[in-house]
């Protein structure tokens, strides 16, 4: 648990807790297809090293090290983003506790307490962790059933491997090619954070300064927190989109957008454009690697894009809304436009200027105009 002053602000063993028993249960396989899921999954990405970093020409930093490959579980996930929650909140959690003292907010987090924050942390870690394939733990140390890379934040590759099997079956696809094909976009991620140094601490830089700047009552942040379990429940505001009013309300809009202030939109900007690039990177490289390893990628490529673009249903589009994962797809798709264009224009020697330094990212607006950036980085005269 996070204790500040005393006081549990957010009770994260309750959020382990409470999202391990409401997370629903993976696919029904068998011990020997779970066996041979977990194993393929693993010999997958060790095989997508050596792809993705030759046809990216990236390759680990001296001292980076090789980070670890987990294929884990739902419940698993919940324990890793949990961990990586509490170093990343820490900062917001300690101003939010030096407010409780003296204002509005001090009154309602002392009723609600840490552990009812916890259960509603949990409750949307619960809806999560049946959704992502893999990720990239990027700033949760290591833990004795989560090692990390030691001296670089923890680093280390989750593929969830229910998450794969339900999605494969639901695409009805070749699992070893859809397999494959994931493992390539997620050793994309592990490929750029083990060969770019900096952009980890850049990337937390980022995000510190953006919670920093944070403006907000404890009151009020619960009260947004609330709306979203409620929103998850079926009950409270409906979060729906595609109705004006909603949007000139708030409804509608992610969680993101409404606790931020002012402040914050430029650091938001900048976390945009970069997350768009390593997203809109990865998609890339798996599909520039796909035709060559992965045989019946054109038609996992179709069916999954139509799956992200539709949702499981009405109650989970507007879930997607209010968490952000909206922006999260327009991320993929926008970065994707991004990376290829550049290549096209400078071929990947020159696309791989990006990771020279911060200054070398993309802005918000080059993201969705490429030729700003291959103007300002490569100062083309003509």
């Amino acid at each position: 648990m996070t204790s500040l002053g005393g006081v549990e602000m957010v009770d994260w063993n309750l959020a382990v807790a409470t999202a391990t028993r409401l997370v629903k249960p993976g696919p029904e396989v068998s011990r020997d297809e779970a066996r041979e899921a977990v194993a393929e999954l693993r010999r997958h990405a060790a095989a997508s090293e050596e792809h993705v970093r030759g046809f990216t020409r990236l390759a680990p930093a001296d001292g980076a090290g090789d980070t670890p490959v987990l294929v884990v579980d739902r419940p698993g996930w919940i324990r890793a983003n949990v961990a990586g929650f509490r170093e990343l909140l820490t900062p917001l959690l300690g101003k939010m506790q030096e407010r409780r003292a003296g204002g509005p907010g001090g009154a309602v987090l002392g009723v609600v307490g840490g552990k009812v924050t916890g259960v509603e942390v949990g409750m949307l870690l619960s809806f999560m962790a049946s959704r992502v394939l893999g990720q990239y733990e990027t700033f949760a140390p290591p833990t004795p059933d989560l090692p990390g890379t030691p001296g670089a934040g923890g680093g280390r590759l989750l593929l969830v491997a229910p998450n794969v099997v339900h999605v494969e079956r639901e695409l009805d696809v070749d699992p070893h090619d859809f397999r494959l094909w994931v493992c390539l976009h997620e050793e994309t991620h592990r490929t750029q954070f083990s060969a770019v140094p900096w952009l980890r601490d850049h990337i937390e830089a980022e995000i510190h300064s953006f919670l920093g700047e944070t403006d907000i009552d404890p009151s009020t942040l619960l009260e947004r927190l609330r709306e979203a379990v409620q929103s998850l429940a079926g009950g409270g505001k409906p979060w729906t989109a595609g109705t004006e009013g909603a949007e000139a309300d708030g409804e509608g809009r992610s969680f993101v957008e409404l606790v931020q202030t002012p402040a914050q939109r430029e650091v938001l900007g900048r976390l945009t454009a970069v997350m768009s690039l390593l997203e809109g990177h990865a998609d890339y490289v798996m599909d520039g690697v796909g035709p060559q390893v992965v045989p019946s990628v054109a038609e996992i490529r179709e069916k999954f894009q139509k799956r992200r673009a539709a949702g499981a249903g009405r109650l989970d589009q507007a879930l997607r809304k209010l968490l952000g994962l909206d922006a999260k797809l327009r991320q993929y798709r926008d970065g994707e436009r991004f990376v290829r264009a550049v290549v096209d224009e400078v071929g990947m020697d020159g696309f791989n200027k990006v990771w020279t330094s911060p200054n070398t990212l993309p802005t918000k607006g080059e993201i969705a105009k490429p030729a700003d950036w291959v103007a300002r980085v490569h100062r083309k005269t003509d």
